[in-house]
């Protein structure tokens, strides 16, 4: 249950953060946040990742969507026992639904922070939600996975067998 309060919450933030953009800058328009390092820029994004696929928005909407219900039940199913490993879930699960709450009302996603010192998209609040959770999910299934899953499955099978 925590952890789909914890994802609505960063929902809940990811849609403050573009609701706040969309009432105070104009599409295309950019503020320097620290120099040479950190920016913002109000971009409308119709596609993917990188603008790529900018023409199947409800196609992207549709995908976003059946993740969306598959992290759900990863998560409440627990088909990832660790908590950890429901962790990252829930920050991919937070940044879908962020984005697809985009998608869905607005046609578009609301894109906005921009790095300054190198040459790269526009991203948002959720997007970092859902490039953290992937990076700390493949983490925990490369090197912990075995141990953690292992470990904790015995437990719940122990507890079990106990009652």
């Amino acid at each position: 249950m925590i952890f789909f309060v914890i994802a609505a919450l960063l929902v809940v933030l990811d849609q403050a953060t573009k609701f706040y953009i969309r009432a105070t800058m104009a599409v295309g328009a950019t503020k320097v946040l620290i120099p040479n390092w950190l920016g913002l820029n109000y971009v409308q994004n119709t596609g993917a990742a990188f603008s790529s696929f900018d023409q199947y928005t409800m196609i992207l909407a549709i995908v976003s969507l059946v993740v969306s219900i598959l992290l759900i039940l990863a998560i409440a199913f627990k088909w990832v026992r660790h908590p950890f490993g429901r962790f990252t879930l829930m920050l991919i699960l937070a940044g879908a639904v962020g984005n697809l709450i985009d998608r869905f009302f607005m046609g578009y996603v609301t894109d906005m922070i921009q790095v300054l010192f190198i040459k790269f998209a526009v991203f948002n609040v959720a997007d970092i939600f859902v490039v953290v959770g992937a990076v700390l999910l493949v983490i925990y299934v490369l090197f912990f996975w075995d141990r953690c899953e292992r470990v904790h499955g015995k437990r719940e099978i122990r507890g079990k067998r106990k009652k």
